[in-house]
């Protein structure tokens, strides 16, 4: 590979994100058989040319894609992004991320790209946070924190600037002052979905806006599923936020575990419909994160450890077994004597009055004539304490 593709090479690949659908495996093929030049040189060859070249579809197929090569026009193309502050990036450039070469034949030929980081280092350190278009206010809410979170933690956050969890992702990022990338299945000219049209324009100042498809080209129901397969391999990892069983983002989820990257599944309620794919996924390979610091523990360097959890530690956890027993001993209303309090604990009235003077100076008990009692404080810290004799 040269450092940078060469300008017929660009040209011909450009040409071929008209010709060539996204995710497609036969173009694919060709183009490991005969490169771009050669690919593009079969496809606008005369009528009546042996088809023979491309293998594994039929003449109509042939017929459609001769039609749409000789229409292809890579140097207005390359012009047009050109001007919206965008290039075209492809195998053999710098700036091309090699994970992408995980997908064997169904790589993309090239990536669109609108913004001015380098891509390569950015993929590098990214996640995908993906999940219901139709998402609940918990669903936004938590893809919205795991992308601040990542982004404050340096991480850069992948969606594909959809409505719902895709569009809260990028907005968490952005609100961090964070990077992030959105995948396009459409053109980076076009927006889709036309109500994100400020979103994207704010992504395309601070982050990225890559597609596989030429400029001006539209979204369809495949080219989303395809475009998912781009998501899974440029990052580390995928989480899934919310996603119904068929959801896209668990296509995404799928993809990324074929490709042996992680895959991470934010719990929901039981009963929602929107969490039912999540769940099913974390009952199979997927890794159950609820914060972006138990995502990066899984993504991230060796030692990039999520805080352990715990409850809250109360006073009575720091107390010896032997005062424990005492402590336990006092019913959560009334008072006891001292000779009661040391048979509920089963030691010597000694020992008991000991215990009890020691938990009276730490504030756990309180003195009543002859008897004891729990302190007001220490009956509400403690859920368990039975009701009293």
């Amino acid at each position: 590979m040269t450092a940078e593709a060469d300008a017929d090479e660009r040209r011909a690949r450009a040409a071929l994100t008209r010709v060539i659908e996204p995710g497609d495996e036969n173009g694919g093929r060709w183009l490991r058989e005969y490169g771009a030049r050669g690919l593009m040189q079969l496809l606008t060859a005369p009528e009546g040319t042996d088809d023979r070249a491309l293998g594994g579809v039929g003449p109509r197929r042939v017929s459609g894609l001769r039609a749409r090569a000789a229409a292809a026009a890579p140097e207005r193309d390359l012009s047009v992004v050109a001007g919206i502050g965008g290039r075209f990036v492809c195998p053999g450039d710098r700036e091309w991320p090699t994970q992408l070469d995980d997908l064997g034949t169904s790589r993309p030929i090239g990536l669109w790209v609108r913004g001015t980081p380098d891509l390569r280092l950015w993929a590098l350190r990214s996640v995908a946070v993906v999940g219901a278009r139709a998402c609940t206010p918990y669903g936004a809410h938590m893809a919205a924190t795991m992308a601040s979170g990542l982004a404050e933690r340096g991480w850069v956050v992948a969606s594909g600037a959809a409505y719902g969890v895709d569009g809260a992702a990028h907005r968490g990022a952005l609100a961090s002052d964070g990077a992030t990338i959105a995948v396009l299945a459409c053109g980076v000219d076009v927006v889709y979905p036309p109500g994100h049209a400020e979103l994207v324009r704010r992504i395309a100042e601070q982050g990225l806006v890559v597609g596989e498809l030429a400029p001006g080209d539209h979204p369809t129901r495949s080219r989303f599923i395809l475009r998912n397969r781009v998501i899974a391999a440029l990052t580390r990892g995928t989480v899934v936020v919310e996603a119904e069983y068929r959801s896209g983002s668990l296509v995404t989820a799928r993809c990324a575990q074929r490709l042996g990257r992680f895959t991470m599944g934010v719990p929901g309620p039981a009963t929602s419909g929107l969490s039912a794919g999540v769940h099913e996924m974390l009952r199979n390979e997927g890794v159950l994160v609820t914060d972006a610091a138990e995502v990066v523990e899984l993504v991230g360097d060796m030692g990039d450890l999520a805080p352990a959890r715990r409850g809250p530690v109360l006073g009575r956890d720091l107390l010896d077994p032997p005062a424990r027993r005492i402590l336990e001993a006092l019913p959560g209303r009334g008072a006891l004597g001292g000779r009661d309090i040391a048979r509920e604990a089963a030691t010597t009235v000694d020992e008991a009055l000991g215990r009890l003077y020691e938990l009276h100076s730490l504030g756990f008990v309180e003195r009543h004539g002859d008897g004891w009692q729990l302190t007001p404080r220490t009956t509400r810290d403690d859920g368990t304490r039975r009701a009293g004799p």
